[in-house]
């Protein structure tokens, strides 16, 4: 217990904000590390960090109308999934296309935005929440519209998720077996921009990626087999955001005292060092990658797709 007194500050247990930020993050960071799994898989880790810089558009839009943020992300990243699947196509270069149009609309409007909403706003701190997150600020009224999101992005992962690997694979060949190739990918990105704007929540918009491509990152490296891949990146993904609310929250007793550190700084850092640390530890031969972990199951589906 003595110990415990020098590592975790007095009200820690106590504190309502705490309790909110514990529960929120870990539903957040357990969707969010499922779908990284999948998502680095597919190699679609550009879409996710500009569906991130796209909820910075859809955060501060909803702060200059007076709404609450969560509900700018959700709207703003689900509109450019869509419009996203609408416009790219199935091969890679395609949809980095396609990303890269929506992403270049939506940082433009992003400016305009913040920039109203510190000329007509007499709200501090509005930008920097947008942008690095606030855990500890969330209200008890947003928690269950956050874990309903959370649910529904994880049911359609964890559902889809046979033949997200499939069609990850070979699209032909998933279409080929009767897999609707188009709609699993829009699926999957639509509960991809669900995960980014629960992220963004608590780490805010920019570093809402660290959270969902760490992880998963560092959990395909370790392991094989994808569901072994999104149990590990959960374990990660959780603790990083534990820790990273107890660092947050003892900061504020380091000197100079009152003036903490915010928790995106804690759980990013937590996030990379552990993603450093498994290159620090693998042999370079053998070393696996990040899509790795995917390749037995892809075999397996590959194998009972062909001919007997």
């Amino acid at each position: 217990m003595n110990i415990l007194r020098h590592i975790i500050e007095p009200g820690f247990f106590g504190s309502g904000p705490v309790h909110i930020a514990l529960a929120v993050g870990t539903v957040v960071a357990v969707t969010s590390a499922v779908t990284g799994v999948f998502t680095v898989t597919r190699g679609q880790s550009f879409a996710g960090h500009s569906l991130a810089d796209i909820a910075t558009t859809g955060g501060s839009g909803a702060f200059l109308v007076g709404l609450n943020q969560f509900w700018g992300y959700l709207a703003f990243g689900a509109g450019a999934a869509a419009f996203m699947e609408m416009i790219g196509i199935q091969r890679r270069r395609g949809r980095d296309v396609a990303t890269g149009v929506v992403l270049g609309a939506a940082l433009g409007l992003a400016a305009l935005f913040l920039y109203l909403g510190t000329q007509y706003s007499s709200t501090t701190g509005a930008s920097f929440t947008i942008l690095f997150g606030s855990i500890f600020v969330i209200t008890p009224s947003t928690v269950p519209a956050l874990i309903v999101s959370a649910l529904l992005a994880l049911g359609t992962v964890i559902a889809l998720a046979r033949v997200l690997l499939l069609s990850s694979l070979s699209p032909d060949l998933a279409a080929a077996r009767g897999v609707p190739v188009r709609a699993v990918g829009a699926a999957f990105l639509m509960a991809l921009a669900v995960s980014v704007a629960l992220s963004a929540m608590i780490i805010g918009a920019v570093l809402s990626t660290a959270l969902l491509i760490g992880p998963a990152a560092t959990a395909l490296r370790v392991t094989k087999g994808p569901v072994r891949a999104a149990a590990v990146a959960a374990g990660i993904g959780v603790a990083a955001t534990w820790l990273g609310i107890l660092l947050a929250y003892d900061s504020y007793y380091w000197p100079p005292h009152g003036r903490g550190w915010p928790v995106s700084f804690f759980v990013v850092a937590i996030v990379v060092l552990g993603y450093v640390l498994t290159h620090a530890r693998l042999p370079r031969r053998g070393r696996p990658g990040p899509g790795d972990a995917a390749r037995p199951a892809r075999h397996e589906e590959a194998a009972a797709c062909s001919p007997a």
